[in-house]
């Protein structure tokens, strides 16, 4: 049987300057898209072509387009419907926002408008807005940035392509601190005052990851009583970190060597995350160094 290769994914991010562009591709690049600036047009059929044909073909690619470059404005709408004559699944995203807020913008930041580099911001704006006209009539959604925070327009992003928002995915490290605190974490557990498999003779060699190790610290009252009081307000917080749009949370869990009692907890909670339907990724920092 032949298998058809997939229709390369292709979202065009176009917009006025400090309405957002950069906001926009970085939610696609969280995504896992290709994300390139202000290809010229006569490059993005080359480009398009060197995805596809790589060993590991690229099917997913975000092109942010810039007013600066006419050229490409001008043949952007025969080169949309050129890429769905193809079969290519095309996206046209455009940032609009209000002129008085692009000016507070620009003021705060101390930049130059790209187009007017030498007048005033408004003039810029104003320029840059013709020069954008056919764009915005090829939009298949129009995202109004002026009341927008980062968060919200990054939300609005993934629920666009993807049909919904993408939820927080889950860092679990377990660490010795005998070894040195982590410092990329955002919350950090001390379970030393768990049962230390350390001082017993059968299970000081293994690790947390062996049933035996795990068994010991997690049947245990007070482990299991942890374990379950820290997955309930680990499952609590998420739901409110996926509505401010965060990425990633990373969740250090500690003990003295970092061999048995934080990878047993680790190993353990990112079993409970995975069934909740959670993505997470597990790293035992220490769980290598000698006893």
């Amino acid at each position: 049987m032949i298998v058809e290769p997939e229709a390369p994914r292709i979202v065009f991010v176009a917009g006025l300057s400090g309405s957002g562009k950069t906001t926009a591709m970085a939610a696609l690049e969280d995504l896992s898209f290709y994300c390139v600036d202000n290809l010229p047009v006569q490059l993005v059929p080359q480009f398009l072509a060197l995805c596809t044909q790589a060993s590991s073909p690229i099917r997913k690619i975000a092109l942010a387009l810039d007013a600066r470059e006419r050229n490409f404005l001008a043949h952007f709408p025969e080169l949309v419907a050129e890429l769905r004559g193809q079969g290519a699944s095309v996206d046209v995203v455009f940032l609009d926002c209000n002129d008085e807020v692009l000016e507070r913008r620009y003021r705060e930041t101390r930049r130059v408008h790209p187009l007017s580099p030498e007048g005033s911001v408004r003039a810029g704006i104003e320029r840059e807005r013709r020069l954008l006209d056919e764009v915005v009539g090829l939009a298949d959604l129009t995202i109004d940035t002026t009341a927008l925070n980062v968060h919200q327009l990054k939300d609005t992003m993934v629920r666009h392509v993807t049909g919904g928002s993408r939820r927080t995915v889950v860092n679990l490290l377990s660490f010795g601190f005998k070894h040195g605190t982590p410092a990329s974490v955002e919350l950090l557990f001390d379970v030393r005052f768990l049962p230390n498999p350390y001082f017993e003779e059968g299970l000081r060699a293994g690790t947390g990851r062996d049933p035996e190790v795990a068994d010991f610290v997690l049947r245990s009252e007070r482990g299991r009583a942890f374990r379950d009081r820290l997955a309930s307000f680990v499952e609590y917080l998420l739901p409110m970190y996926d509505e401010e749009g965060k990425a990633y949370l990373t969740i250090g869990v500690g003990c003295t060597g970092g061999r048995h009692r934080s990878v047993a907890i680790v190993e353990s909670m990112g079993e409970g995350l995975t069934r909740l339907g959670r993505d997470v990724s597990l790293t035992h920092r220490d769980i290598d160094r000698p006893v």
